[in-house]
């Protein structure tokens, strides 16, 4: 099950291929195999994963599809979710337990999603290497000699490891982004203002933003549908429709014009990793952009 996407286990939950149970429970059996390599995790919510798995398989039964419906999603330790710690990769927050929950984290469990846990991050999301926090620092599965870039790097590394299916992050400077391309998973840093900052700690909270991270972008699409909205707790948060982000997904890129900056391709870059980005380029070429 763990080498689905949320795509494909949302598609398995309705066809009744798995519980939500058996699919929680999966997960959080790799957590415990394979988390004490990788440090990814600060806190896991067993119990109350269970709980939340246990109702998704009722609405199920009731026919009560809901987008994220049984889901498992492990959320950065930097948003707020009541009754469960709320640490930041903080020594100062050990023991804090948030009293509220986040509106992003809080939208996801409406929409069944089920909690793993909270990931491990840079202390206070000042980072991009994930070697700052409190909890010790998180090490890429691919190579655990090398970091996974951060702050978001606990999510980026379970997401790789497949010990989670969907994670939340949040981005600043490239805390969702950088991570995301040093485990090859999917992030994405929205717009400013689309997604709400309420319950989420702040770095700087005129650039701070939160976001997806998951396997794909047809993944990162159904978590971000979620996720986005006006909310008036937070008085950045944008008040515009949310689109369908998965309607365009397979839309021909005929026409599209992609920027490539000249100045990113100067002295000093890796010649392995310019090769990929003309890779790339030709592919998105060959597909008419």
């Amino acid at each position: 099950m763990h080498d689905k996407t949320l795509t494909e286990l949302k598609a398995g939950l309705q066809a009744k291929d798995f519980s939500a149970r058996e699919l929680t429970e999966h997960f959080l059996d790799r957590v415990q195999a394979r988390d004490g390599e990788l440090n990814s995790f600060v806190t896991v919510t067993g119990e109350q994963a269970l709980a939340q798995a246990d109702a998704a398989d009722q609405a199920i039964a009731a026919g009560d599809h809901r987008l994220l419906t049984g889901l498992p999603i492990a959320h950065k330790d930097i948003f707020c979710t009541e009754g469960v710690r709320t640490s930041c990769g903080s020594r100062m927050l050990d023991n804090f337990v948030a009293p509220y929950t986040a509106t992003a984290v809080e939208r996801m469990a409406a929409q069944g999603a089920v909690m793993l846990g909270k990931t491990n991050m840079d202390e206070f999301a000042m980072g991009s290497s994930n070697e700052t926090s409190f909890y010790g620092p998180v090490r890429n599965p691919w190579d655990t000699e090398r970091v996974p870039g951060g702050s978001s790097g606990g999510a980026a590394a379970c997401l790789a490891a497949r010990l989670a299916p969907g994670a939340t992050g949040t981005d600043t400077g490239g805390s969702i982004r950088q991570p995301a391309a040093l485990n090859g998973v999917t992030g994405l840093k929205p717009t400013y203002g689309r997604v709400s900052r309420w319950g989420m700690v702040a770095y700087a909270s005129s650039l701070d933003q939160g976001g997806p991270m998951a396997r794909t972008a047809e993944d990162c699409a159904l978590m971000l549908q979620v996720m986005a909205g006006f909310d008036a707790k937070d008085s950045t948060s944008v008040d515009q429709p949310v689109p369908d982000y998965s309607a365009s997904l397979n839309d021909s890129l005929k026409g599209l014009r992609i920027g490539l900056p000249k100045e990113y391709f100067a002295a000093g870059l890796d010649a392995a990793t310019s090769d990929a980005i003309s890779a790339a380029v030709k592919q998105f070429q060959a597909l008419g952009a």
